[in-house]
């Protein structure tokens, strides 16, 4: 498979010509932040073989099978853009869904915005949501903000919820439960996912003094998948996913929904509220 490069004077980002991928993401001076999983084992289903790879990906949620592992090897349209490229996968078969991610690279700072884009091309409608997955190499801290305040003037309302899925132990001694901020050491340890809906619209991971941060746009009142989540995480013993997801919508023969998250990379926590700082400097 064939790789190509962004890159400015603070990131290099690789990408693949199947898809739609992000294989890569290199701070200046620094190894890739992104998972390498392309010699892992592949997961067989009805439509064929698929591969992990590792690196960024965009799915459809809820999750499924076969549905959301339908392979993506083929060739991707590419669009080059004055800032970045449009990559474009082929309409999978089954789902009638087309993939796209759009990445611009900012010429100034260690900053990529991705828009991530579901077009349906069947012939009957579906519900979905966008849903944008970075994996991580593991050895670093993930930051899960959490919301805080009332949910109605009276405080009567409940303000958080976490989801938790059948392999995660609600004891595993990686996860750090708080009232502002949970924290996730990324362990090679047995699965573990949660997810929640994430007011303050970002997640963080912190590994080897480098400090990735992807923010999204918050749509509070409309329904998501997975108990109402827009954010999640997910451990497994090669990699660690920070995952978005956008509301479900039904998307009609032609339709399409989108999701934009803006990345960023920094040296320091600087850019995390003082309390984060210290609990990760603590943990």
């Amino acid at each position: 498979m064939n790789k190509r490069i962004l890159k400015n004077d603070f990131l290099q980002i690789e990408y693949l010509t199947i898809g739609p991928r992000i294989t890569g993401l290199f701070p200046a001076g620094k190894p890739n932040l992104l998972a390498d999983l392309s010699k892992s084992q592949p997961i067989p289903t009805s439509y064929g073989d698929y591969h992990i790879l590792g690196g960024h990906r965009l799915w459809h949620s809820p999750e499924a099978m076969p549905r959301s592992y339908i392979p993506d090897g083929g060739e991707v349209a590419i669009t080059d853009l004055p800032d970045g490229v449009i990559l474009e996968g082929a309409t999978e078969p089954g789902s009638g869904i087309r993939k796209r991610i759009e990445i611009r690279l900012a010429a100034d700072k260690p900053s990529v915005t991705l828009t991530h884009t579901l077009i349906n091309d069947g012939l009957w409608p579906v519900e979905l949501a966008p849903w944008a997955i970075t994996q991580l190499r593991l050895g670093g801290t993930a930051i899960l903000p959490m919301p805080t305040g009332n949910a109605d003037a009276a405080g009567l309302l409940h303000n958080r919820q976490i989801s938790l899925w059948p392999y995660a132990q609600i004891h595993d001694p990686r996860l750090k439960l708080d009232d502002k901020f949970v924290l996730f050491k990324a362990d090679a340890l047995p699965p573990f996912k949660i997810g929640y809906f994430n007011s303050p619209g970002w997640l963080a991971y912190w590994v080897d003094g480098v400090l990735f941060r992807k923010t999204f746009d918050v749509l509070a009142g409309l329904p998501h998948p997975d108990n109402n989540c827009n954010a999640e995480l997910y451990c497994g013993e090669q990699f660690l996913e920070l995952e978005s997801l956008a509301p479900l919508k039904k998307l009609n023969p032609g339709d399409s929904t989108q999701h934009v998250e803006t990345w960023t990379v920094s040296s320091g926590l600087d850019s995390l509220p003082e309390e984060a700082r210290q609990r990760v400097a603590n943990f």
